[in-house]
């Protein structure tokens, strides 16, 4: 799924902590991260944005519940 224009840094990881599941973020290069873990969450941060928001990101979600999660999120904020 494609997320777009994230400006709650802290509350999408929130979200991601909450889900069951793995989930992973997508790079250009078709590699994948486990947002989970707290390393690849500030190193791939750090690499994608540098203004405070973060405009597109591909992520994976594996569990419907997280999936749900996540969308909710883009939703609501």
């Amino acid at each position: 799924m494609k997320v777009q224009n994230i400006t709650d840094i802290e509350k999408f990881f929130k979200v991601i902590d909450s889900c069951q599941g793995k989930v992973e973020l997508v790079t250009g290069e078709g590699d994948r991260l486990n947002l989970k873990s707290k390393l690849s969450q500030y190193v791939s941060m750090a690499n994608i944005f540098s203004n405070g928001e973060i405009p597109e990101l591909e992520i994976l979600a594996y569990e419907k519940e997280d999936i749900d999660k996540l969308v909710s999120f883009m939703i609501n904020g």
